[in-house]
């Protein structure tokens, strides 16, 4: 379906075509006077000049040519020359049920769907997730469904950091407490056992202890970097420990990330492409992309065009040493090759901005991709304390994941169990959905380049721009169509019997609703899930609204009641496929 605002566009510029001016003067946009009209067109003010004519002239004249609009039930030109409009009941009663004709309410799939790549999570192995992680995992998530409801054909990849210094300080650690451990007995030839020596509680303490020390201890950080050169150059004893390492680290990872409901269809890490970087980096050198810079290999990556310094891309440390960006530039080669993507995303930290750039240059000007590939950074802010600083806990620390995902769940608790008699196991569940939507939505519906401050109290409130008020609002539609569906009404039978509105505040919920595919191309193409956040606020106001001013069930006129609780199905179904575009869902009741 064409978006709405389009046809009333159409509508408009053959208005102005019919007068004689140039149709491209019809461009309507939304009131920014909702107490005067529904939409307004400014093009006889921009015609003016053109036209050598009084604007309220042109505006006049095009307002006569909508006399008999199907679209348009008022058309009154305003001096100086500003055209207000008001739709039309039945035409935008029509379009609504087209909308709930089709599969996708009226969103129009892309015509060129992209194979898209998705690098999003990126947490460390033998390192637990902490609230640094949350942005990327829940944006990520959300900008991949988006796309995928598009028509995309996406991929999301973890790109686990598994292969640098974290693993040699954690497995030197491991061998001070437990040297008799058979990993480390080189001349050992046997299987190796099934069961990992530690247990995940005890890798979660090794790694903080051991990166403390390196930092004071100069022969430890000697042993670490010992061990990561053993396990990279496929020590048995080593590369059998790494794998225990990543099966334990990667379980744990796994249930806090579905508990975040994300999922990722790749857990590819550092350590996939190691065995490329040597063929990589020998044909940058024998093409003449790369040379030696005070040791070190480097890549020129400035362009004429810059106005800010743009340092060269490095590839290997003066030793010989690989660093992030030759991980993440093969990284990129072996996508290609794997899997042809047109496009691939990054989210991170908006502070890599630089850095992402120089791995893009360097990755087209040493032709790892395509020419049309499109290489995108796209980076977020810092969540911050009431404070304004990086949020901590409260003795300074970073606080762990799954603590901030428990706090906010204990406090839904309260608030759900607060003068209610719900069963205990119904309400730790609704506790923990309405949890979710509430630091998703806190988080999402907050432009992602943009740093906010989490407020756990303002979160999980059920009023203002909140998760949990969006959940009551799609709570209370299912309340009021499980009780018509007590009193023997078919909610199935009816969905599809939407009228035109009878009242002001039908019609309003009639045109956000109506807005519902403008609002996931816009998030979809500016890859802004706060959008779609924004979108459905607006669409919760106005059920609220319409809820407020009219008597649904009790209704008399069966063909009324009908038509509401078809418009009701619509907004329910509407606002429960976009929460799912942004990663939470809703429950039966609160």
């Amino acid at each position: 379906m064409k978006k709405l605002l389009d046809l009333i566009s159409e509508e408009m510029k053959n208005a102005f075509a019919a007068a004689g001016y140039d149709r491209e003067l019809g461009k309507v946009t939304e009131s920014n006077r909702p107490d005067l009209c529904e939409y307004q067109c400014n093009g006889a003010m921009a015609g003016a000049k053109q036209y050598k004519k009084a604007p309220i002239m042109i505006a006049n004249e095009v307002a006569t040519k909508l006399t008999d609009s199907m679209v348009f039930e008022k058309v009154a030109a305003v001096a100086p020359g500003f055209l207000n409009l008001t739709l039309k009941k039945e035409f935008l009663g029509n379009y609504v049920k087209d909308m709930r004709a089709d599969k996708k309410y009226g969103l129009e799939e892309t015509k060129a769907p992209a194979a898209i790549i998705i690098d999003y999570g990126g947490p460390n192995i033998a390192k637990p997730l902490h609230i640094g992680h949350l942005r990327s995992a829940i944006i990520g998530e959300s900008v991949k469904r988006i796309l995928r409801y598009l028509g995309h054909h996406v991929i999301g990849d973890v790109h686990l950091g598994d292969w640098g210094l974290q693993m040699g300080l954690v497995m030197n650690e491991l061998k001070i407490r437990k040297p008799e451990l058979v990993y480390f007995d080189e001349t050992y030839t046997g299987a190796y056992p099934e069961e990992p020596p530690f247990t995940l509680m005890e890798l979660e303490e090794l790694y903080p202890f051991a990166s403390k020390r390196s930092k004071e201890d100069d022969a430890y950080k000697a042993d670490a970097m010992s061990c990561t050169f053993k396990l990279q150059s496929g020590v048995r004893g080593y590369r059998a420990l790494w794998d225990h390492i990543i099966a334990v680290s990667v379980t744990d990872l796994k249930k806090n990330y579905e508990r975040l409901n994300v999922e990722f269809d790749l857990w590819n890490g550092e350590s996939a492409v190691q065995d490329m970087i040597p063929g990589m980096v020998e044909t940058m050198k024998k093409e003449g992309y790369a040379y030696l810079s005070e040791g070190a290999l480097v890549v020129d990556v400035k362009e004429e065009t810059d106005t800010k310094e743009i340092p060269p891309c490095m590839i290997l440390k003066s030793d010989g040493a690989a660093l992030y960006n030759t991980t993440d530039l093969a990284t990129i080669m072996m996508r290609m090759e794997q899997n042809k993507p047109d496009r691939i995303i990054y989210m991170t930290d908006k502070r890599q901005e630089l850095y992402f750039e120089q791995v893009f240059r360097c990755a087209k000007k040493t032709k790892l991709v395509n020419s049309e590939t499109e290489l995108k950074f796209i980076g977020f802010g810092t969540m911050n304390g009431k404070d304004g600083k990086p949020f901590k806990t409260r003795d300074g620390g970073v606080m762990r994941l799954e603590s901030l995902i428990q706090e906010i769940h204990d406090e839904m608790f309260k608030k759900i169990t607060k003068n209610r008699n719900i069963e205990d196991a119904e309400s730790r569940q609704t506790a923990e959905i309405v949890a979710l939507a509430a630091l998703k939505y806190g988080d999402l519906s907050n432009q992602a380049s943009k740093d906010y401050i989490f407020d756990i109290d303002r979160f999980t409130s059920s009023e203002g721009d909140t998760g949990p008020y969006i959940l009551y609002t799609i709570v209370r539609i299912k309340s009021i169509l499980a009780k018509y569906m007590e009193n023997n009404g078919n909610v199935q039978t009816v969905c599809s019997d939407i009228k035109p509105p009878v009242n002001d505040s039908e019609k309003e919920l009639m045109m956000e609703l109506a807005k519902f595919n403008a609002s996931v191309e816009s998030a979809c193409e500016e890859y802004a899930p706060h959008k779609l956040c924004a979108y459905i606020y607006n669409l919760a106001n106005a059920f609220n609204h319409f809820y407020h001013e009219t008597k649904i069930l009790t209704e008399e006129d069966a063909a009324k009641k009908e038509g509401w609780v078809a418009l009701l199905a619509l907004t329910r179904d509407i606002l429960e496929t976009s929460i799912d575009l942004l990663g939470f869902s809703a429950p039966e009741r609160m």
